[in-house]
């Protein structure tokens, strides 16, 4: 396997891992603040801020890993 078909396969590969992560990630994020506002109906606003900004920031990694990944596709590590 030459060097730019293993980039290729590490690429899907590490962004298929990072997508399906951050996506379990937030779905337990907002799982955990619907379940605390169903108790709490009174915390709602906090627990929405809360929860949006831990989003932001799971989804944060998720954009982290594309960027790695589109400088592993386009990046030309032959070039002088």
């Amino acid at each position: 396997m030459d060097y730019f078909k293993a980039i290729g396969v590490a690429a899907v590969i590490s962004i298929t891992i990072a997508a399906v992560g951050g996506a379990i990630s937030q779905s337990s994020a907002v799982k955990g603040a619907v379940e605390g506002i169903a108790r709490n109906p009174g915390a709602s606003g906090k627990i929405t801020i809360t929860m949006v900004v831990g989003l932001a920031f799971i989804e944060s990694l998720v954009i982290y890993a594309l960027v790695v990944v589109l400088i592993l596709l386009f990046g030309n590590p032959f070039k002088i």
